[in-house]
């Protein structure tokens, strides 16, 4: 049954059970104080019983391409249109099955191979090609810096002066392949070759399933050697050459929005709602889907004057593909009225500890900060916290979640972590409770993570903070810069 919507005054009439005077409270105030008090972790926890026993019928996994994934899609899809939001199932490729069925090549013509399996391995999971082009660097660092820092390939600015229909050498370095690859394959190459950085640990190649095929052409992962060795020669040409049989899947985001709202202020909630294939995947990612489903239920009760649009993402596990397929769906002027997006990704780990995304890299270390506005969303996340006496700390934008395709469009971003497979530190432990030296989540990405993986204490917590943000959001956007084409 579709839950009512109650009119406006009625909704702010309701101050007066939570604040006075009610003149001096402001809407964003008085909805989340209300809705944070309508959120209940048994709720919660009703919908991750839910997740599990799909997962149970289903194998004891939910990832893309299984029917534990459909019967989760369908789950929340009909949870949200029985809450009276418009749902949409955006359709969404990934990698069905991949093999290479013979070795690949990489040669100078008439002069020098190099050993497929010793000097270097195709990606998985590249698409076949053979091109013979020549070979232009980009960004590279040589000799490389006694860290890991190389950032070539990060940026499609690194690309501005690269020639379309070159094949695209690309170094190892602080962002993920997958990003390099498709930054390369935006600026038209035709063939792409990373090599590994130089450093001790970083010289030799390996296979590497990076979940990326988008480019369209053949790529591979090259010893240290072997891209230092195509650098120096200046743009030679190369021969590359993958045959492989790449075939493709079809899936779905569950995309839900509210029917009140500014549609040209849109508040964008997302957790990735798909699982490893090894396990049900209660913490990773359940607790987020289940967490913004219960908000979203208890928020459809209530106007809103921003439009609020819950996502949830498919195929995280095996390359981000849901939120970055959605992000590249969208117009300019569609990408412009997101005007942020909240990220919810592992929010009940068993060791957990508050770490909220560190939008204005307020540490100055690891990853920089995020597009404007993200630093007002840590904010705000870091004031529910401080009002209730609990302790946070950061965690850096580290390309990890289904931020990343909005950061890199420029929407600012921010959300809630617990910690994965990272250990915990004793400043930690004193900070948070739990166990210092072990994981956050020793059940990560394994059959073991059910709903005896979940800390109720975090999860009750965390949904609390995200009907906050996301009520508070939902009303006022006063400190979040407007974007260009907004109207």
């Amino acid at each position: 049954m579709r839950k009512t919507v109650l009119p406006l005054a009625t909704a702010f009439s309701l101050v007066l059970a939570v604040s006075a005077p009610a003149a001096a409270t402001p809407p964003g105030e008085v909805i989340a104080r209300l809705l944070v008090k309508k959120v209940k972790v048994e709720n919660v926890k009703q919908h991750l019983s839910a997740l599990q026993s799909i997962a149970d019928a289903n194998g004891g996994t939910r990832a893309i391409g299984t029917a534990g994934y459909q019967a989760s899609r369908d789950y929340v899809a009909g949870r949200l249109r029985a809450a009276g939001y418009r749902v949409s199932l955006q359709p969404i490729d990934f990698v069905q099955s991949w093999k290479e069925n013979a070795p690949a090549t990489l040669e100078l013509p008439g002069s020098k191979s190099w050993a497929a399996g010793q000097d270097f391995h195709t990606f998985e999971p590249s698409p076949a090609g053979d091109v013979t082009a020549q070979v232009q660097g980009v960004d590279l660092t040589l000799p490389p810096a006694p860290t890991p820092s190389s950032t070539s390939g990060c940026e499609e600015s690194d690309f501005a002066g690269f020639v379309p229909g070159r094949i695209a050498l690309i170094q190892r370095g602080t962002c993920a392949f997958a990003q390099k690859i498709r930054n390369a394959g935006r600026a038209g190459a035709s063939g792409i070759i990373v090599f590994n950085e130089g450093q001790p640990g970083r010289t030799e190649s390996y296979p590497l399933d990076i979940g990326e095929w988008r480019a369209k052409v053949p790529m591979v992962f090259t010893d240290h050697a072997v891209g230092a060795e195509l650098a120096a020669a200046g743009n030679p040409t190369v021969h590359l050459k993958v045959d492989s049989t790449l075939v493709l899947g079809k899936s779905d985001n569950v995309i839900a929005e509210s029917r009140a709202g500014d549609p040209r202020d849109v508040v964008m909630v997302g957790a990735h709602l798909d699982s490893v294939p090894a396990g049900p995947g209660i913490n990773d990612n359940g607790s987020g889907s289940a967490a913004i489903l219960e908000v979203a239920e208890e928020l459809s009760r209530f106007p809103v004057r921003n439009q609020v649009r819950f996502a949830f993402w498919a195929g995280e596990e095996v390359g981000l593909l849901g939120s970055d397929q959605y992000v590249e769906s969208l117009s300019r002027r569609q990408r412009d009225r997101i005007r942020l997006y909240l990220n919810f990704d592992m929010v009940a780990s068993p060791n957990y500890a508050y770490k909220l995304y560190d939008g204005d890299n307020s540490d100055n270390v690891g990853s920089p900060a995020g597009p404007a506005g993200s630093a007002q969303i840590e904010k705000q996340l870091e004031a529910f916290y401080d009002a209730r006496s609990l302790p946070h700390n950061g965690t850096d934008f580290d390309g990890r979640s289904d931020y990343g395709a909005f950061i890199a469009a420029g929407i600012p971003a921010g959300g809630i972590f617990t910690g994965a497979e990272g250990i915990k530190t004793a400043e930690e432990a004193a900070l948070f409770g739990g166990t210092a030296g072990a994981a956050y989540d020793a059940c990560y990405h394994q059959a073991c993570d059910t709903l005896n993986n979940i800390n109720d204490t975090a999860l009750d917590v965390n949904a609390d903070a995200i009907a906050d943000s996301t009520a508070r959001f939902a009303f006022d956007l006063s400190g979040i810069p407007e974007r260009a084409s907004q109207g």
